[in-house]
C-alpha cells in the first residue's frame, strides 16, 4: 500500500471528538474567511470556497451559518495563521502543527507544554517541513483511474497522484488547485461523497515507533489534540 493510502486510512478513522475537532476546524477557517471579506460568500469567494470544503467534510449547516454569524457580529476578533514543527520522542518522529490563533503567545506556551509532557521537542521553522510535501488530498469511493485523469487533464489540475485501494480513490494535487479539483469530481461525479477533501503535508518517508516511543508520540499527539488553537497536525509514524 501506498503513503496516500496510509493517509486516506488515517483520515477515516471518525470519532464523536474527531468530528468535533473537524467542526471547529473548519468554524474557524469559515470564520477567518467571512472577517476578511463580505461575510456573503456570492460576494466572496474565499468565504464560498471554505463553506464548500466544510459540507464536503460533513460540517452541519447550522455550524456553518454560526460562524458566520460570529464573523458578523465580533468584529474586533483578529485569528492569523502559524505553523510550528517538532520531534517527537523516537528516533525519526516528526510532527507539523498549524494553527490559527488571536494569541500567538498563548498557542505557544500551550504547545510547549504539549512538547514538554511527551519528552518531545519544538524544532525551529524548516527544520521538519522539508521532508514533507504539501498536497491537495481527495478520497472518493470511486474506482475508474482513466475517467478520473482524464476529468483532471480537462480542468488543467496538475495532479500529482491517483491511487485505488479497496474501492476508494485517493486523488492528490496541487494545493493551490483543491478546489478547482473538487469542481471537475464534481462535474464527472455529481453528488459523490468526500472521505477526504484538504490540504495536508504528506510525509515523504515514514517511521514505525514500538513501546514507549510509541506511547509518547501518541501522548503528544492527543495533547495538541486538545489545544483550541491547533488546526492540523500532521506526522511521519506510520503505525498509528
Amino acid at each position: 500500500m501506498g503513503r496516500h493510502f496510509e493517509v486516506r486510512a488515517a483520515a477515516m478513522a471518525k470519532t464523536a471528538a474527531a468530528k468535533a475537532k473537524v467542526y471547529s476546524r473548519y468554524s474557524k477557517e469559515i470564520l477567518v474567511a467571512a472577517k476578511n471579506g463580505e461575510p456573503d460568500p456570492d460576494m466572496n469567494q474565499a468565504l464560498k470556497k471554505a463553506i464548500a470544503r466544510a459540507k464536503a467534510n460533513s460540517v452541519p449547516s447550522d455550524v456553518i451559518k454560526r460562524a458566520i454569524d460570529k464573523a458578523k457580529s465580533s468584529a474586533d476578533e483578529s485569528f492569523s495563521e502559524a505553523r510550528y514543527e517538532g520531534f517527537g520522542q523516537g528516533a525519526g518522529s516528526t510532527v507539523i502543527i498549524d494553527c490559527l490563533t488571536d494569541n500567538a503567545n498563548r498557542t505557544i506556551a500551550n504547545l510547549r507544554a504539549c512538547f514538554n509532557k511527551s519528552k518531545s521537542k519544538m524544532g525551529v521553522n524548516g527544520s521538519v517541513s522539508f521532508g514533507y510535501e504539501d498536497l491537495g488530498v481527495i478520497v472518493i469511493p470511486f474506482e475508474d483511474e482513466d475517467a478520473m485523469m482524464e476529468a483532471m487533464i480537462e480542468g488543467e489540475i496538475d495532479l500529482r497522484d491517483v491511487e485505488v485501494e479497496d474501492g476508494f480513490m485517493t486523488v492528490t494535487v496541487d494545493p493551490t488547485q483543491l478546489d478547482d479539483a473538487k469542481e471537475a469530481i464534481d462535474k464527472l461525479i455529481p453528488d459523490v461523497k468526500y472521505e477526504v477533501l484538504e490540504r495536508r503535508m504528506v510525509a515523504n518517508d515514514t517511521v514505525e515507533l514500538e513501546g514507549d516511543d510509541l506511547d509518547l508520540f501518541k501522548r503528544l499527539l492527543t495533547l495538541l489534540d486538545d489545544v483550541d488553537d491547533v488546526q492540523n497536525v500532521y506526522h511521519n509514524v506510520s503505525n498509528i
